[in-house]
C-alpha cells in the first residue's frame, strides 16, 4: 500500500494511509544508503510505499519522486543538510513588526529558499491590530517593497475573522508549509484557522519547549476545509547547501530579469564593470535592503532575525 508522510521523528514515521488512518512504520534499513546527502531519507509530504511484515509490523519500502522539497542546513552535521518537506505547493511566512520584529534579511533568506526549489511563496505580516500609526506605515513599505517584486503579502490578525476566512481561501486544497519564528503568532493564527487543530498544534509546541526532539522537524495535519498544512516550527537555518555563488542571484526575481543585461556572463554582481544589477541599485530599481541581503548571501552570512534589517 502507499501513503502520505505526516510526521517523522527519525525512528520511526506516521503515515496516512488511504482509508485515512495513520500508521506507524519504519524505515527498511537499505533506504538509509540511498542518499549521503541529506540527513533524513525520508521526509514529512513524501508519499511511500509500505509493507507489512508477518508480525504487524509497517516498514516503508520505498519513496515516490518528489515534485519539489525544501532543506535546511543539518544542525549536527554543517555539510549535510535537512528536507524539512516535500511535494509542497506552496511556502507561507508568518512574519510580524513587533514581539519579535522579523528581519528582512530572513524574509529574504526564506524567498530565496523558496525559489530555489520552485515553491511559490507568500508573507503574512500578523499581528496588525496591534501596530501603531508608524509602524502601519513602516509595514505598508515594507510590503510594497516584495509585491513590487511579484510577491503576495497580506496584513493580518489573527483576532480579524474576515482575515482568517481569506486565509483560508489561500490555504483550500494546497500543501502548505507553514513557517514562522517563534512568537510571530504562527500556531495561534493557525488554531484560528483550523479550531481541530488546537489540541495537536499545541502538543507540538510543548515538545519542543521539552527538548524532547533535538531537530526542528515538520508535521503535516489535514484541514478540515480541504487541503494539509504542514507546521515546521522554529527554523532558523533555512538551507541554502546546495546553491553556489553564481547562482544567488537567479532567485532575486529582481537580479533574474537584469542579468543578461550585465558585461560579462559569470558576473556576480559585486565590483565587475558593466553590472547590470549594480546600476540598478544605484538608481533604485532594486532595493538597497535586498541588494543588502543578496551580499550577506553570498559572503555565507548568517542573518540575525532579531534585529530589524533596513540599511
Amino acid at each position: 500500500m502507499t501513503g502520505l508522510v505526516t510526521k517523522s521523528t527519525g525512528s520511526w514515521y506516521a503515515v496516512r494511509i488511504e482509508s485515512g488512518e495513520v500508521i506507524e512504520c519504519r524505515l527498511k534499513g537499505k533506504i538509509r544508503l540511498d542518499d549521503r546527502k541529506t540527513t533524513n531519507p525520508v521526509a514529512v509530504g513524501d508519499i511511500v510505499d509500505i509493507d507489512r511484515d508477518k508480525d504487524g509490523s509497517n516498514q516503508i519500502t520505498g519513496i515516490h519522486p518528489r515534485k519539489n522539497y525544501i532543506i535546511r542546513k543539518s544542525i549536527n552535521l554543517s555539510k549535510q543538510a535537512h528536507i524539512i518537506a516535500s511535494n509542497l505547493d506552496q511556502a507561507v511566512l508568518v512574519a510580524t513588526l513587533v514581539a519579535p520584529r522579523t528581519s528582512l534579511g530572513f524574509i529574504d533568506r526564506f524567498l530565496v529558499t523558496a525559489e530555489a526549489y520552485e515553491i511559490p511563496a507568500k508573507i503574512l505580516f500578523n499581528k496588525k491590530d496591534v501596530l501603531d500609526e508608524e509602524m502601519v506605515e513602516l509595514q505598508n513599505d515594507i510590503m510594497k517593497l516584495y509585491t513590487d517584486i511579484g510577491y503576495e503579502c497580506y496584513s493580518v490578525s489573527s483576532f480579524d475573522k474576515a482575515d482568517i476566512e481569506f486565509i483560508k481561501t489561500l490555504l483550500k486544497d494546497k500543501t502548505t508549509l507553514i513557517s514562522g519564528h517563534s512568537g510571530v503568532g504562527k500556531s495561534t493564527l493557525v488554531n484560528a484557522i483550523d479550531t481541530e487543530l488546537d489540541l495537536k498544534i499545541g502538543d507540538i509546541s510543548e515538545a519542543h519547549l521539552k527538548g524532547m526532539h533535538t531537530t526542528t522537524f515538520a508535521e503535516l495535519f489535514p484541514l478540515s476545509f480541504g487541503g494539509n498544512i504542514i507546521d515546521s516550527p522554529g527554523i532558523k537555518e533555512l538551507g541554502l547547501v546546495e546553491m553556489k555563488k553564481e547562482e544567488v542571484a537567479h532567485y532575486f526575481p529582481e537580479m533574474m530579469a537584469r542579468m543578461n543585461d550585465c558585461k560579462f556572463n559569470n558576473c556576480i554582481h559585486v565590483n565587475e564593470p558593466g553590472c547590470a544589477i549594480l546600476k540598478a541599485v544605484e538608481t533604485g530599481e532594486i532595493s538597497q535592503e535586498r541588494y543588502q541581503s543578496y551580499l550577506g548571501i553570498l559572503n555565507g552570512e548568517e542573518m540575525d532575525w532579531k534585529e530589524w534589517e533596513i540599511r
